[in-house]
């Protein structure tokens, strides 16, 4: 008999697929929905620091455009964020009610100034943990990347401190020393690292001279670059890994895992397929377990983890070097 239960941040899930942060997971109805075809966890629709600050500005701006003392607006600045809160608060406590699988909330940060604050209502309102979304574009000129990764610590730091609930910390890849990155990040007490954040890409309408967006879904193919990393550092982490992006079925479970995943998250392939396809994903998780005699998920994670493998210069292998040979275009 298989068993798929696994651990993820002090968590009991019945398995290791977790709904990520997406529309998916705006609303109990749904949730429940995904709990019904077998998701073991959520991950709700981020609330955006970036989104209210932007907001608060423009009514800034407004007001001194009219000749009003900005400074009369703080109070409306503060019922802003209130009213966001106030919002998300009340789709954590709707979907606590309308499911037993635990519930996590999601904040995308830009700073680390006022969401401890936040973080610690989201805790009082019964979220189960808290995702971290955080990244700032390296494309600031005046900006070094030290400084950039400092966001990192300075918001899993300031949360910690305010909070009793599970953080895991979503990252990018984008860094001059990702391996160094993920080892600090995970002794600063978080309980989980996700890797790793996928961006809006931008295209170019050439009829209308206009950019659009693209590859809003994302496709199997951009596994391999969380299968990596995860492989790498599987063993040199003191947290949870859960690898995001690119799982789009069982295999893809399945692979991540004997990486040395402690979870997945999904959410293009149920954009694509429907909420039935969770059912689909964890029957060909069992079916290959069956297949290899495995009775536990612990029993393969990690078994192809760069410490495990009889290559492990394989996982850093930046160049094709022999592999395009007899692949010449024609």
């Amino acid at each position: 008999m298989v068993d798929l239960t696994t651990k993820y941040m002090g968590l009991e899930l019945k398995n290791p697929i977790i709904i990520g942060s997406s529309g998916l997971t705006d609303n109990a109805n749904d949730i429940a929905e995904l709990e019904k075809n077998g998701a073991a966890a959520v991950v709700l629709k981020s609330i955006f620091e970036e989104e209210i600050m932007l907001e608060t500005e423009h009514l800034v701006y407004l007001a001194e455009k009219e000749g009003y003392d900005a400074k009369a607006f703080d109070y409306y600045d503060y019922k802003l964020k209130e009213e966001a809160l106030s919002s998300y608060v009340k789709l954590i406590q709707e979907s606590k009610k309308a499911v037993d699988i635990p519930i996590i909330a999601s904040i995308n940060c830009v700073s680390g100034h006022e969401w401890p604050y936040y973080a610690k209502k989201i805790e009082e309102a019964g979220a189960d943990a808290i995702e971290l979304n955080v990244f700032a574009l390296p494309s600031n000129m005046h900006r070094t990347s030290a400084q950039n990764e400092k966001l990192y610590f300075t918001v899993a730091q300031k949360v910690k401190e305010e909070i009793k609930i599970p953080v895991s910390l979503k990252i990018s890849h984008y860094s001059a020393a990702l391996g160094p990155l993920i080892r600090d990040l995970s002794n600063t007490g978080i309980d989980a690292l996700v890797l790793f954040n996928r961006f809006w890409s931008p295209d170019f309408d050439i009829d209308n001279f206009k950019v659009i967006s693209t590859n809003v879904l994302s496709r199997s193919e951009e596994l391999t670059l969380s299968l990596r990393w995860i492989a790498i550092m599987a063993n040199h982490v003191a947290c949870d890994l859960s690898a995001s992006s690119g799982i789009h079925d069982g295999k893809g479970v399945i692979k991540q895992i004997l990486a040395g995943a402690t979870t997945t998250q999904v959410v293009s392939a149920i954009y694509r397929h429907g909420k039935p396809w969770i059912g689909q994903m964890l029957e060909e998780l069992t079916n290959w377990m069956e297949k290899h005699d495995f009775t536990t998920l612990d029993q393969f994670r990690g078994k192809m983890s760069q410490a495990k493998s009889e290559d492990p210069a394989m996982y850093e292998r930046v160049q094709f070097m022999r592999y395009f040979r007899g692949h010449e275009a024609h």
